[in-house]
């Protein structure tokens, strides 16, 4: 009998009482990207990569299960771990957004405004982090060793200052590269066939690649889950 992760039994049936909580807002029935504009701090997946090929070989397996069509898979050249999360537009209220900024300001002026605040961040040691889990939307990462995981720790501390808020879970957001977002949850007889698929992916992606190459971080402008625009890349590299 196969053994069910809480992650994955977090994407059945009979685990959800109510839609999931992006369909509508981020995405529809059909599996398209709406409109949500905001901006992050990112580090994309490094193109060419040989972690990048891993990555995708990883998604192009999710793509083939029976139940792909219950997911809204993202566009692989968005592939990102977040670093800091940024405003967004349906989310306009404190502690999301800085205190001495209107919550009617547009999305536009509010990037502008930290392109000017960020301009001259100062950037701080680079990290390596490591995939943990895979789930049926995306990777678990986490920072490579306690330096690493500490060097994530302080980008996070410093870009809540310079964004001036922290979110409720700034301590504990866990670090993730997204593929795709919940349509329609999973039958429950599905699950053990997924967690054989995603135990195998795991031990794939622990060979291929132990560590994943992430560019540095990055401020990035987006209009949806699709394209993140970099605007200002902090970076000590040539």
């Amino acid at each position: 009998m196969t053994l069910i992760s809480p992650s994955l039994l977090a994407f059945g049936r009979s685990a959800n009482d109510a839609p999931p909580r992006h369909l509508g807002t981020r995405y529809n029935t059909d599996g398209r990207f709406l409109l949500e504009p905001g901006n992050t701090v990112v580090s994309h997946v490094t193109a060419g990569s040989s972690s990048e090929a891993a990555v995708l070989a990883v998604r192009d397996r999710l793509m083939a299960m029976p139940e792909a069509g219950q997911f809204a898979f993202t566009d692989p050249s968005s592939l990102h771990m977040t670093i800091f999360q940024g405003i967004i537009e349906h989310r306009r209220r404190l502690p999301f957004w800085p205190a001495d900024m209107p919550l009617d300001t547009s999305i536009d002026a509010m990037t502008e405004h930290y392109c000017a605040r960020l301009r001259h961040f100062a950037p701080l040691q680079p990290f390596r982090a490591r995939v943990t889990e895979i789930t049926p939307t995306g990777l678990a990462l986490e920072g490579d060793t306690a330096a690493d995981r500490a060097c994530l720790k302080a980008w996070r501390e410093a870009f809540a200052d310079a964004f001036g808020y922290r979110h409720p879970d700034h301590d504990d957001y866990a670090f993730h590269i997204t593929y795709a977002y919940v349509v329609d949850w999973l039958d429950d007889a599905a699950l053990p066939r997924w967690q054989e698929m995603l135990d195998e992916q795991l031990a794939f992606l622990s060979e291929q690649a132990p560590v994943i190459e992430l560019d540095p971080p990055a401020f990035c402008s987006f209009e949806d889950m699709n394209h993140f625009e970099e605007l200002i890349v902090f970076s000590d590299r040539p």
